[in-house]
Parts: structure tokens; C-alpha cells; sequence
């Protein structure tokens, strides 16, 4: 994320707004653009937020990145993975879901010893509650 612009926490809450009610099942899922701009954005967020390389987050087909300090991995397939679909990651995002909730679930997938992101899902701007 070195020489990309911060994202500020009003352009996060931004990029979610339009995806809530359906996160909330009181609307129909968005437009395709309209969510991966949603998934994109706030996983670029904790990016930046809790920069590092040794966990690597996926939403696919929307996204993927590398956060959470720790030892870096260079080749191969990472040992820290956490991957979900785009709805789990936004209602975990926007604190609609809790992290402990997806797991046991089965909607996110999370192998090695630092892929729990329970301690920083939902993300800062969202821990008082998902907006409205």
C-alpha cells in the first residue's frame, strides 16, 4: 500500500453505506460495482491501519490484501489466510456479525496463528455500531 493515498473514515463509511440494507436483508444485494467498491475500500482500510505482511486477507473475486505485523512471507502461499465472501466481510466489517459468529458459521476461513482478526473487526469507525 506504499504510495497509495490514506483512505479517510469518511470515504469508508461511504463505500458501505450502500450496501447496509442489504447486509441487513432489508434490500436486494447491489450492484456488482457497488460492492466491490464497498469490499475494496474497507480492505484497503485495515491495510492501512494495520500495516504488515504476514497475514494476507481475501474477498474474492473482489480483493486481496496483507496486513497484521509479524514475519513476512515472500513465496508461495501464505501461512496466515483469512478468506470469506464479500457479505460476511462487510456485516464483519460494519460489526453486524462478529468475528467468533463467522467462524463458527464456517463463512470465513482462517488458518495459522495470526489470522483472527477478531481484535480488529469491526473496523474502528464502525465499533460503536454500523451506521444508519
Amino acid at each position: 500500500m506504499a504510495g497509495t493515498p490514506p483512505i479517510p473514515a469518511e470515504a469508508l463509511r461511504e463505500a458501505l453505506a450502500p450496501c447496509l440494507p442489504w447486509l441487513r436483508g432489508e434490500a436486494d444485494q447491489p450492484a456488482r460495482a457497488v460492492l466491490g467498491a464497498a469490499v475494496k475500500t474497507t480492505a484497503r482500510w485495515l491495510a492501512q491501519q494495520v500495516p504488515g505482511r504476514s497475514v494476507e486477507v481475501r474477498v474474492p473475486p473482489h480483493v486481496a490484501v496483507q496486513c497484521i505485523p509479524g514475519p513476512r512471507h515472500t513465496r508461495g502461499t501464505p501461512p496466515n489466510v483469512v478468506e470469506t465472501d464479500a457479505a460476511t466481510w462487510l456485516r464483519l466489517v460494519a460489526g453486524l456479525q462478529t468475528w467468533d459468529e463467522a467462524v463458527a458459521a464456517g463463512r470465513v476461513a482462517a488458518s495459522g496463528n495470526r489470522a483472527d482478526l477478531a481484535v480488529v473487526l469491526p473496523l474502528r469507525p464502525f465499533r460503536a455500531g454500523p451506521p444508519a
